[in-house]
C-alpha cells in the first residue's frame, strides 16, 4: 500500500466550494432577535467578539505556540511524534488516562442517552458508489493510498461505515428516532501544515460521533433538543461551561426562515447570544449545524460540541426505513460529537487551566481527570512503612495516589507536586503515624487541614461520583518513575 503524493490528492468539490463561500453573518440575541456586528453591542460578551472576527475572516494560521502545548509536555500527558506525520502525537501514561477517561465517560452519558455503539472501518474505497458522492459534499481534506490498484481514503468521520451499516438494517418506524454511536480511535483529515497545533488542531484524532436517524423534521428537531442539553452536560463535566465557549449557529436561509423559532429556541436555551452564519444556497449536506467554540489565548477558535441536520445522507446511502403504511422512506438523519475530538477536550481544558494561572488562579483538572489525585509525601525515610499502609487503603477506595519517597527537601516535594497540579497533598510524618491524622493541603485552598483517611475517601468519592476510574500505570513511588519529558 503507498500513499498518493500531494499532487494527486483531490481536493472534494465541497472544499473547493467553502473557500469561495459567501456567508451572512449576524449576532442573535438570547430573545431571537437578529443583529449586524455593527449594531449589536458586544459588551460583556468580548470573546463573541474575538470568535466572530476570527469566524469572518477564516485565517487559521498559528504564529505562535498557545499556552496548552508547554503544559502537555510539563505534565507529560503528549508531544509531538517526529517520526510520524505532523499532526500524529505519542500519549505518555499520563495522557493516555486521562484520553481514556474522557471517552469512557462520553460512550456512557451516550450510552444513557440511548445510543447503541459500533465499530467500523478506519479504511474505504473512493469509488464506492455511496462514498463518492459525499465525499465532494464534505469539506476535509483526506488521507488517500492506493492499494491492489484500488483507490482508498482514511475515514474523517463516523459517517462512512455508520451509514453502510444502517443501509443493510431493517428498520421501522416505530424503532425511530435511533440513535447508532462509534467513538473512531482514528480519523484523519489532512489539515494544512500551519493550522497543526499541539491538542488542538491535529491529523489523527478520536471523534465521537453519535448519529439518529429521525422520521420526519418534527421528530429531528425535538432529537435535537434532547442532544443540545446533552451536549451542555458533557462539556460541564469537563470543567468547561457556557462561559468557557461561544455558539455558533449555521444555517441555510430558507431553514431559518421556516424554522425561526427553532433556531431563536437553540440560542435561547444556551443562554448567551450566538454568532449566526446564514447561507443563500446549501452546499453541504446539512441545513442546520451548531457548534461550541472554545477561544484560547491566541484568540483562536476552536469547535467542541456540535450536531448537524443532515437531509441528503438518507437517500445517497439507500438507508430506508418503513412507515406506518408499509411504504419505504429516507430518514433525516443527525450528526452530533457530545464533546468534540477527545484531543480538543484536553486542549481547552489545558489552555483555560493555564489561562488561569496567568492571572494568578492555581490550574487544576477536573478531580476525577488528575493523573494523580492523591500525593503522599513521606517527611522521613523512616515513614515510608506508614506512607504505604495510608496509600494501599486509598488505592483500594478507588483513588489515584502515589508517594514521593524521593531524596530530596520537603519543600522542594510540595513544589513539585504543586507544579502537576495535584489536587490533594499529604504529609506524613511521626506525628501523623501516632495519631492517624494527617496534614492535607487541598490546590484551591491555602491552608492545611488534619483529616483522616476515611473522610478524604468520602470526599474525593462523593465529588467524582458519576464519572468512570482506573488506576494510573505507572509505579506508585516515585524513585521508580522514569521522566518522560525534558
Amino acid at each position: 500500500m503507498k500513499e498518493i503524493q500531494n499532487q494527486d490528492i483531490k481536493e472534494s468539490d465541497a472544499l473547493k466550494k467553502e473557500s469561495k463561500l459567501k456567508s451572512q453573518w449576524f449576532i442573535m440575541d438570547i430573545e431571537g432577535n437578529l443583529h449586524t456586528f455593527e449594531e449589536f453591542k458586544f459588551k460583556g460578551h468580548e470573546k463573541l467578539k474575538i470568535f466572530s472576527g476570527y469566524e469572518v475572516n477564516k485565517d487559521r494560521t498559528v504564529l505562535a505556540e498557545s499556552l496548552h502545548i508547554a503544559a502537555m509536555r510539563k505534565l507529560e500527558l503528549a508531544d509531538n511524534e517526529p517520526a510520524s506525520d505532523s499532526g500524529n502525537l505519542r500519549y505518555y501514561p499520563k495522557g493516555r488516562l486521562i484520553k481514556s477517561l474522557i471517552e469512557q465517560f462520553v460512550t456512557k452519558k451516550v450510552s444513557e442517552y440511548g445510543g447503541a455503539e459500533i465499530e467500523t472501518p478506519i479504511m474505504y474505497d473512493m469509488n464506492h458508489p455511496c462514498l463518492a458522492s459525499y465525499l465532494n459534499r464534505f469539506p476535509a481534506r483526506q488521507y488517500q493510498m492506493t492499494s491492489d490498484d484500488r483507490q482508498f481514503f482514511f475515514r474523517f468521520a463516523a459517517c462512512f461505515g455508520d451509514f453502510l451499516m444502517l443501509k443493510d438494517a431493517q428498520i421501522s418506524y416505530k424503532h425511530l428516532p435511533f440513535k447508532v454511536y462509534e467513538m473512531t480511535r482514528y480519523s484523519f483529515r489532512r489539515e494544512q501544515k500551519g493550522e497543526l497545533t499541539g491538542l488542538r488542531r491535529l491529523r489523527a484524532f478520536t471523534m465521537p460521533d453519535c448519529h439518529a436517524l429521525c422520521s420526519d423534521f418534527d421528530q429531528a428537531k425535538e432529537e435535537f433538543n434532547v442532544r443540545l442539553k446533552l451536549c451542555l452536560d458533557t462539556q460541564e463535566a469537563f470543567g468547561l461551561g457556557r462561559e468557557d465557549f461561544e455558539l455558533a449557529v449555521r444555517v441555510t436561509k430558507d431553514f431559518y426562515e421556516n424554522n425561526k423559532e427553532f433556531v431563536q429556541g437553540i440560542v435561547k436555551k444556551f443562554g448567551k447570544p450566538a454568532l449566526i452564519e446564514m447561507w443563500e444556497e446549501r452546499i453541504f449536506y446539512f441545513v442546520l449545524k451548531y457548534e461550541f467554540n472554545f477561544v484560547d489565548s491566541l484568540n483562536k477558535a476552536s469547535a467542541l460540541s456540535t450536531d448537524q441536520i443532515d437531509v441528503e445522507n438518507g437517500k445517497q446511502y439507500g438507508i430506508v426505513y418503513t412507515d406506518s403504511h408499509g411504504e419505504k422512506k429516507n430518514p433525516i438523519i443527525l450528526h452530533c460529537s457530545p464533546s468534540g475530538a477527545v484531543e480538543r477536550v484536553m486542549y481547552a481544558v489545558l489552555e483555560k487551566q493555564m489561562m488561569r494561572a496567568k492571572i494568578g488562579k492555581p490550574a487544576s483538572f477536573p478531580l476525577w481527570l488528575a493523573p494523580t489525585q492523591v500525593r503522599i509525601i513521606s517527611i522521613a525515610e523512616n515513614n515510608i512503612p506508614y506512607c504505604l499502609k495510608v496509600m494501599e487503603k486509598l488505592r483500594n477506595g478507588n483513588i489515584r495516589v502515589d508517594l514521593d519517597d524521593r531524596d530530596i527537601t520537603l519543600n522542594n516535594k510540595i513544589r513539585r507536586a504543586e507544579q502537576e497540579w495535584i489536587p490533594y497533598i499529604i504529609v506524613l510524618g511521626d506525628k501523623e503515624e501516632q495519631d492517624s491524622l494527617f496534614s492535607l493541603r487541598k490546590r484551591e485552598e491555602k491552608f492545611s487541614t488534619r483529616i483522616s483517611s476515611e473522610i478524604l475517601i468520602k470526599e474525593i468519592s462523593e465529588q467524582t461520583q458519576g464519572r468512570p476510574f482506573m488506576q494510573l500505570s505507572l509505579p506508585q513511588k516515585l524513585s521508580l518513575r522514569p521522566i518522560f519529558t525534558s
